[in-house]
């Protein structure tokens, strides 16, 4: 794309300057040659008022007189030729070769005025303005080059970054969205992607939470029909029916076997891990987890009600960030340690902050926090740097909001409410496994 873009924007020059700067050129040269003419005409005028000035009052023409007009600051200079109607002819003016420009006036009173200025140099001036224009001309054409190669990486670059996240998306990988290029049809391609991204993640995520619903309530029938088996095998006096029983057992182990692989192979086939997680869940098993430690510490730790809130995330990798942010804030960190969850700014985004009063992070350090073996402890310091990993493998992304005190930050793609696995999956009836009755 590079290279086409910038072979049509030479392309373009190379025709402007054709179109445009030929024309602007050879006027430019015919402007200069008629300024020429036209001073020399003036200059012819000029000299004829002077020597009829003299012939009236019967005083002689001399070299003095027309020295003056041979040349005239940065005029070219001229070669004058007077003949009176009395006396010699006077030549003032340096040899012109071949090629000349000149004009021939005759006075009322019959003296006859030649002016003339060498050709050549008139076709030097005009030769400069040529030069001048192809010169422009070329500098245009290398700033339309330049110019045309930044557009063309401006315009690639973000081309690259939309085919990888369109192939991510393929994959059934979740991922940031791009930050906006400032091409306007760019941008809607990537906001259209990432619209995409959230409806495909949801959907993956429905399905594999309707696998495992699905694989749950087979599990429960096959559990109790495997019992109930195992029963009749065990208090069965009659061989052939503690055979049948036996052979039936087998096929429903054979039959879970089947289940399993069936949830394993979906899972496989969806790609990606991200699952639909309340956030509700994950905050009750923080708080059941934190909670006895901060309160042996003698600190608070309070998790704010999180509501319905649901988010795509790997759930034993979205609770293992919690527990290194709660970690840090329980070493690092004073006062209260308050985990919320809140709509983000970006549609269909959610955002997790994890904040206390301690003093906060050091300024020298917070630019580097998430850098590996980066610590204000004597900790190994890989513990934010795996937290951010695991975050940005959700398509997410942790920061630190605020250094002192210290505010963290967990990004994650919300759940459309109409792709919501609990609307799209009800919850199952209960399945009532009871002793049947033998028959008499």
């Amino acid at each position: 794309m590079q290279r086409k873009f910038l072979q049509a924007t030479v392309a373009s020059v190379l025709v402007a300057i054709v179109l445009i700067g030929v024309p602007v050129a050879v006027l430019s040269a015919l402007t200069v040659r008629r300024g020429i003419e036209g001073n020399l005409e003036v200059r012819a005028q000029a000299v004829a008022r002077a020597v009829e000035r003299r012939v009236a009052i019967n005083e002689p023409v001399t070299e003095d007189l027309l020295m003056d007009w041979v040349s005239d600051g940065n005029e070219l200079p001229m070669r004058i030729v007077v003949t009176p109607p009395r006396g010699s002819v006077v030549t003032v003016g340096p040899e012109l070769p071949t090629q000349q420009v000149a004009r021939k006036i005759t006075t009322a009173s019959g003296a006859e005025v030649w002016v003339g200025i060498s050709g050549n140099a008139v076709a030097w001036r005009m030769g400069e303005v040529v030069v001048f224009v192809a010169f422009a001309s070329g500098v245009a054409a290398a700033a339309a080059v330049a110019l045309a190669r930044f557009q063309a990486r401006r315009l690639a670059a973000p081309l690259i970054y939309l085919a990888a996240s369109a192939e991510q998306l393929g994959s059934g990988q979740v991922r940031p969205r791009m930050a906006e290029t400032g091409i306007e049809e760019i941008d809607l391609v990537a906001a259209e992607l990432g619209r995409t991204s959230d409806r495909l993640a949801a959907r993956l995520a429905a399905e594999r939470q309707f696998s495992a619903d699905a694989s749950h309530q087979l599990r429960t029938p096959l559990t109790a029909l495997s019992m109930r088996l195992e029963e009749i095998q065990l208090m069965s006096h009659d061989e052939e029916v503690s055979e049948e029983a036996r052979v039936a057992l087998e096929q429903v182990e054979r039959l879970v076997g089947v289940v399993d692989d069936l949830l394993s192979s979906s899972r496989k086939q969806a790609g990606g891990t991200t699952q639909v997680v309340h956030l509700r869940e994950v905050f009750d098993q923080q708080n059941d987890e934190w909670g006895p430690t901060y309160t042996k510490a003698r600190r608070t730790l309070v998790f704010e009600d999180a509501g319905t809130t649901s988010v795509l995330a790997t759930p034993g990798a979205l609770a293992q960030v919690l527990a290194t942010l709660l970690e840090n804030s329980l070493k690092y960190g004073a006062g209260t340690t308050r985990v919320s969850c809140r709509a983000a700014s970006t549609r269909q985004r959610v955002v997790i902050e994890v904040s206390d009063e301690g003093d906060g992070v050091a300024p020298d350090l917070a630019p580097r926090i998430f850098e590996r073996s980066v610590s204000g402890g004597s900790s190994t310091g890989l513990g934010l740097a795996l937290a951010r990993d695991l975050v940005a493998s959700d398509g997410g992304k942790l920061e630190l909001a605020q250094a002192a005190p210290a505010v963290f930050q967990i990004f994650l793609s919300a759940v459309p409410t109409q792709l919501d696995p609990d609307r799209v999956l009800p919850p199952g009836a209960l399945v009532a496994v009871g002793r049947r009755r033998r028959r008499p």
